[in-house]
Parts: C-alpha cells; sequence; structure tokens
C-alpha cells in the first residue's frame, strides 16, 4: 500500500496506525516562530470509533490503509446480522455485526444503499446516505391553533429513530431526515 507524508494529509485520507485502519477527521499544519513545524492530527479508529488527537513531526510518513468503500443496498436483518447486497450486479451479500453497524442502526430502511467499508473482507462500519426518507409511525397530534414558528415535538420513524418535527406533522406522513445530524428537512 501506499505511505502518505505529513504535506498528503487531509481530511477523509485512510491510514494504518498501530495496525488499525484509521481515517483522518482533521489536519492542521502548525509552524511555530521556535522549533520544527508539525502537523496535528484528529483521527478515527474506523473498527472502535474511537476519536483521538495525536501530532506528527513534519516529514513523517504513514501507511496506507487497504480499506475498500463499497455501495450496497440494504436487504434484511436477522437478529444479530444485517445483510447488505453489492449493487454492482455480482448480488454478492455481506453480513454486519452490531459493533460495525453503530449509529446507522437508527437509520436502515430495506432497499436503500449505504456506503460500507470493508478490510480484509469483513464490514467494519457502515454510513447512510445523507437524506432519507421514513415514516412517521408514533407522534403526538398537532392541535389547531398551535404555533406556527417553531414549535416542535418529538416523532418516532418507522426505523425507531426519534427526531424533533413540526408540530404539523402527523402519523403517517413521511418525512426527508438529515442522517448526519438527525434533523427534521422536509416532508417527502
Amino acid at each position: 500500500m501506499a505511505n502518505y507524508s505529513t504535506n498528503e494529509f487531509k481530511g477523509g485520507l485512510k491510514v494504518m496506525l498501530d495496525g488499525d485502519p484509521c481515517a483522518i477527521v482533521e489536519n492542521e499544519f502548525v509552524k511555530p516562530g521556535k522549533g520544527q513545524a508539525f502537523n496535528r492530527v484528529k483521527l478515527r479508529n474506523l473498527i472502535t470509533g474511537r476519536v483521538w488527537e495525536r501530532t506528527f513531526k513534519s516529514g513523517e510518513s504513514l501507511e496506507g490503509a487497504d480499506v475498500v468503500d463499497l455501495e450496497m443496498e440494504y436487504l434484511y436483518t436477522d437478529g444479530d446480522m444485517w445483510h447488505f447486497m453489492k449493487t454492482d450486479g455480482s448480488f454478492e451479500q455481506y453480513a454486519v455485526e452490531k459493533k460495525a453497524l453503530g449509529d446507522t442502526a437508527k437509520w436502515l430502511k430495506e432497499q436503500v444503499v449505504y456506503t460500507v467499508t470493508l478490510w480484509n473482507d469483513n464490514a467494519i462500519s457502515v454510513t447512510p446516505p445523507n437524506f432519507i426518507e421514513l415514516e412517521v409511525v408514533e407522534t403526538d397530534p398537532g392541535l389547531k391553533g398551535d404555533t406556527a414558528q417553531g414549535g416542535s415535538k418529538p416523532a418516532t420513524l418507522s426505523s425507531g429513530a426519534v427526531v424533533r418535527v413540526p408540530l404539523f406533522i402527523n402519523q403517517g406522513e413521511v418525512l426527508k431526515v438529515d442522517t448526519r445530524s438527525g434533523e427534521y428537512v422536509s416532508r417527502a
């Protein structure tokens, strides 16, 4: 695999560190008035999800991680494994554990395409699309005369996620939700 020098570090780059694949979340180049320049790097372990900061002297290098991001369609769950299928026409299926799924579990919807990260042919993380459309299965009814600006209430979606929605949203409506922040965007 390729080696990346500190001047090639950027957000999203996947590297091997301490035997685990990690993604660079943030990279800041620091040139102090006295002494050698260095990079202050925020990394996220792709297996455990842990985020930490580390500094690298200018000129150091890290080995690139041998990870592959694939577009896969969510099929079903059998209780302890979640099954995804490649969308390239091969119909190859991968089973994903709860640990690799993480917070994405609350955004799962059948027949939606997710980005699955594979390392050594094992799924280590699942990333949902930025926006997803889900149905409201439970929410308090909106009352006539409720405020038109700023009022909100919790709504449980078909995937199990709970989001704050405006008061005019009713049970059975399909909503567009931002999966990065977990916020209501609009009606679908």
